[in-house]
């Protein structure tokens, strides 16, 4: 217990460090706010009037593939930051300590929470001045974002990894658009995913980032009346089907990020 205890201090001090981190960098706080504004607008208004959602509004419908989109690239500020301290020799730092090595990669997940914590702030305020609204329950919606939240940490997992196997900061950043384009764009995030033709329809079916998105909808009342039940079972279970792959992300990727940065020289 003695051990759990010193594990979650230690994992909390990495956190603060990297949150005190944000005043000093301020450059990159303005990009997590910007992004999301520029996004929502931009979809809001650019395709607002083009893509036609049967018996409901675009606006509405566009909002919840814009969390899922954003948190999914905010996941993309842990990699990055893991690739800039090892650059920097902060990691050999953090070994030499007399601390939990799993507490680096803890707390460095854990802090950048924060950064989603504001860009989906940043976007629900942007969503209601274009005509987004909640027509669910408080505790819904409670729901949603913490629902969108908790896919954004399993995600920041998978590119902590990364960012250990690939110490620069410029290769993770290229190679995580390459990945995360696809996967939030060949999805429901802006167009219906029946919409797609063959192969792309089944992949963004089955894409977890649909499954959130479509969570996101149903927890916030964002799904016009009469929309057709989805035909497969991940978009009919969305809740369930984004719990399972959080958990399935969590499971793989930590231990081998914990793994990886325990052998790196």
């Amino acid at each position: 217990m003695n051990g759990l205890l010193r594990g979650l201090l230690d994992s909390h001090i990495i956190a603060k460090r990297n949150v005190i981190k944000i005043k000093r960098v301020p450059e990159v706080l303005v990009f997590v706010l910007i992004s999301p504004i520029m996004f929502v607008l931009l979809f809001a208004y650019v395709f607002g009037n083009s893509i036609a959602i049967a018996g409901g509004s675009y606006r509405e419908f566009l909002i919840g593939g814009i969390f899922a989109q954003t948190v999914v690239f905010g996941a993309t500020f842990t990699g990055a930051g893991l690739a800039d301290d090892m650059q920097k020799g902060i990691m050999n730092r953090f070994r030499s300590l007399p601390m939990s090595r799993a507490a680096v990669l803890v707390g460095r997940t854990a802090s950048d929470v924060v950064y989603n914590v504001l860009s989906l702030a940043i976007m629900a305020l942007t969503g209601l001045l274009v005509g987004w609204r909640i027509h669910t329950s408080p505790g819904e919606a409670v729901f949603g974002f913490a629902l969108l939240l908790a896919f954004a940490y399993a995600f920041s997992w998978v590119m902590a990894y990364v960012g250990l196997l690939v110490p620069s900061v410029e290769v993770i950043n290229n190679a995580s658009f390459i990945v995360i384009f696809p996967l939030t764009f060949i999805a429901n995030t802006f167009v219906p995913s029946e919409n797609l033709p063959g192969v792309l329809r089944a992949f963004a079916e089955w894409n977890p980032v649909s499954a959130v998105t479509q969570a996101a909808r149903e927890l916030f009342g964002n799904l016009p009346a009469g929309t057709p039940e989805p035909a497969v079972w991940p978009l009919q279970n969305a809740v369930l089907y984004t719990v399972i792959w959080i958990l399935v992300i969590i499971a793989v990727f930590a231990p081998l990020a914990v793994n990886r940065f325990r052998r790196h020289r």
